[in-house]
């Protein structure tokens, strides 16, 4: 039985939502260490703006293309068994956006359109959705995933979905579901699969590590989004089974809400001193801050 794409996006809200309902009890969801006011406002309008324009918008731009240039291909993969299903998908939905996301870090413009997500100084599910607006407009995952719908493997990509964002739902959140399961001596071998395998907290924490210095982060790698096995086969994993001492970028000027958002119509900005409001850190203006 194939899920249907309401049941898929129930399941992944209820991911989500587990995981909001975790953090809100043990590490206080809605008051992260050095969150700032903009973070906030952020998270709120990059999210919405995915689920209900962006994503919606490619799906519906790829199916009228697909009518209007190539009809006969509609459906044409629509009976493949699911284990082709599957290796479409990983090659080009999920090792691209790895490819996107390695080349976000290595240009500078791509980077600008993809900080908004390292710029927050906490880890949690908030940060799932979390990027400049454009960034994930030109995503290609995203327009290769509408293409392979059209071709008929929609009934697929529902379950896949929920399995992908389960994964990266609980790679960002900062209750690490992986920290217990290292200590259980019968389970290393297990976990030396799993952390290989998909993106776990710890390997994905060290790609949002602040400082260079850490020996826990490592912010030029580790960019695997579903399968953390792209990063080993092409030479970007870094696995220590720890967590940076503090997250967000470093040595860079502050960046306005504008510029996170809707960056290059915002203009960068390059002064490290700036005085950018709402962008210091709420501990600093007395809110309360985690233990």
């Amino acid at each position: 039985m194939h899920l249907t794409t309401a049941q898929s996006s129930l399941l992944v809200a209820a991911v989500y939502v587990g995981f909001c309902l975790l953090e809100f009890a043990r590490t206080a969801l809605f008051a992260k260490s050095e969150q700032t006011r903009h973070d906030g406002i952020l998270e709120i309008v990059s999210t919405f703006t995915l689920l209900i324009a962006t994503q919606p918008l490619i799906l519906l731009t790829v199916g009228a293309l697909g009518h209007r240039f190539a009809p006969h291909y509609e459906g044409a993969l629509a009976d493949i068994p699911w284990l082709a299903a599957l290796a479409l998908f990983l090659v080009f939905e999920d090792m691209m956006q790895y490819w996107w996301h390695r080349a976000s870090h290595s240009f500078a413009w791509l980077y600008n359109l993809h900080r908004a997500h390292h710029n927050a100084r906490y880890m949690s599910v908030r940060l799932v959705y979390r990027n400049n607006i454009i960034y994930y407009a030109l995503m290609p995952s995203i327009w290769f995933a509408g293409v392979l719908v059209y071709l008929g493997l929609g009934w697929f990509y529902a379950g896949y979905l929920v399995v992908k964002m389960a994964v990266i739902i609980g790679a960002h959140s900062d209750v690490a579901w992986d920290a217990p399961l290292y200590r259980i001596k019968a389970l290393s071998p297990l976990m030396w699969i799993v952390e290989r395998t998909i993106s776990t907290p710890a390997t994905h924490h060290a790609h949002h590590g602040r400082h260079f210095s850490d020996p826990a982060v490592h912010y030029k790698g580790n960019f695997g989004n579903l399968l953390f096995f792209w990063d080993v086969l092409f030479g970007t994993a870094k696995i220590t089974r720890r967590y940076p001492a503090s997250y967000g970028v470093e040595n860079l000027p502050p960046a306005t809400l504008g510029q996170q958002l809707l960056w290059p119509i915002f203009p960068e900005n390059k002064d490290m001193d700036a005085a950018i409001p709402g962008a210091v850190p709420a501990a600093a203006s007395g809110a309360r801050v985690p233990a």
